[in-house]
């Protein structure tokens, strides 16, 4: 048994262990990364605290042409909406310039949001075990350790009612294009197979960001919905422009999820300014 399978992504005292690193960086996409960084730097200046990347790429497990770049921005003040068009942008450059990637996603948040109380166990947990430091100060230095308790799986994905109407109007608001769909397809299916993952996360007694292996962890415990969590992880890497497969999400998959994430978690508090 390798020791990934034997500590499930936790140290020896059964915190979870921050995944990704620079050298975990396949060396076809460190030029990305370093151009990413380098128009980070350009973009937000003296207003930049800290940036990080995350997702596969950082994991080692990216794929030429099909991986996206995952970045997380933090500002020293709250951002604004010229802030959240700028990252576009910058985006937007990278992706056109690197054809290794598909697209570049960015989250910005401010320095003051990451460390704050109520997001300690959603954002702050992200930041301290997903994402590698890319520029600044790192801020896990000042989160906690954490565990894949049920106050996590509350924190992290407890909220997904919330989200399904706005699904529904994203969804309806498409131009039906397999260009428009696709990226659709990728957001909900990953989001989908996180959830279903932290659904059972604490009796599985691990964390793994690997979505075909999130989809198995989950099938062990939800045979009856396994197939259709193991269609979404597929999707979440090669996604398709389907709006059939959007609307099984937000009709079936999706409210049963939340359904039964409130009845074993317990439903996320809502927040001010919280996530779409």
């Amino acid at each position: 048994m390798s020791e990934k399978v034997a500590s499930r992504g936790l140290d020896p005292l059964g915190f979870i262990e921050r995944e990704g690193s620079h050298a975990r960086v396949p060396r076809v996409f460190r030029p990305v990364v370093a151009a990413a960084r380098d128009r980070l730097l350009d973009v937000f200046e003296a207003r930049l605290d800290s940036a990080y990347v995350y997702g596969s790429i950082p994991r080692g497990s990216a794929r030429v042409g099909r991986s996206d770049l995952d970045l997380l921005v933090v500002l020293s003040e709250e951002p604004t909406g010229a802030d959240r068009d700028a990252a576009r942008l910058l985006g937007e450059a990278v992706d056109k310039q690197f054809p290794e990637i598909d697209g570049v996603g960015t989250l910005l948040y401010s320095r003051a949001r990451v460390l704050s109380e109520p997001e300690r166990y959603d954002i702050g947990w992200f930041v301290a075990c997903l994402c590698t430091p890319l520029l600044g100060e790192d801020l896990a230095e000042f989160l906690p350790r954490y565990r894949p308790d049920s106050l996590l799986a509350r924190e992290t994905n407890g909220d997904l009612a919330r989200y399904l109407p706005r699904w529904r109007e994203r969804i309806a608001a498409t131009d039906g294009t397999e260009e428009a769909l696709r990226p659709l397809v990728r957001f909900m299916s990953r989001n989908l197979v996180r959830t279903g993952f932290t659904l059972v996360m604490p009796r599985w007694n691990g964390w793994t960001s690997d979505l075909r292996e999130m989809a198995e962890a989950f099938a062990g415990y939800y045979p009856e919905r396994a197939e259709q969590l193991r269609r979404a992880a597929v999707l979440g890497s090669e996604p398709v422009g389907d709006r059939a497969v959007l609307l099984s999400y937000v009709d079936d998959l999706g409210p049963w999820l939340a359904d039964e994430y409130a009845r074993v978690h317990g439903v996320k508090a809502p927040q001010p300014q919280n996530r779409s």
